[in-house]
Order: C-alpha cells, then structure tokens, then sequence
C-alpha cells in the first residue's frame, strides 16, 4: 500500500515516467507516513483521442466522489 496509478498523453520518455514515479512515491511516503518501498506506481499511457472513452468516462466521472485534486478541464 498505497498503489497510484498515472494515465497521461503519450509522448513522455522512460526517463521521465521514471522520474515522476520516483518523485511521487517520496511525497506520498512522506505525507501518509509509509516506506517508499511500500508504494508502486504505474504509469500508462492513453492516446489523446482515446482520452474521454478510455479515462474520463471510465475512471473520472465514475469515480468523482473520490478525488481529492479534481481536473480543471470537462470532455463535455
């Protein structure tokens, strides 16, 4: 615990989704009080036409009442 999972526009390098995986399990270490070796983080990339069907509509909108950083974007 705790697993993240990261869904963003493809076109990032291995470099950086490394980097950001570092990065996000010494913050979520660090404010829930856990090991970084406790922490996995997944990155997958979803083409920009796919987002709305692939990610707005299957993990944004289902799932509002859990987010505590909402988009400040709609895919009205």
């Amino acid at each position: 615990m705790p697993h993240v999972e990261i869904k963003c526009f493809t076109g990032r390098t291995e470099e950086q989704k490394k980097e950001c995986a570092e990065r996000v399990a010494e913050i979520i270490a660090e404010t829930l009080g856990c090991k970084t070796t406790s922490v996995s983080v997944a990155i997958k990339d979803i083409p920009e036409e796919n987002w709305k069907e692939q990610v707005w509509d299957k993990s944004i909108v289902p799932d509002v009442q859990y987010l505590y950083k909402r988009p400040g974007y709609t895919c009205e």
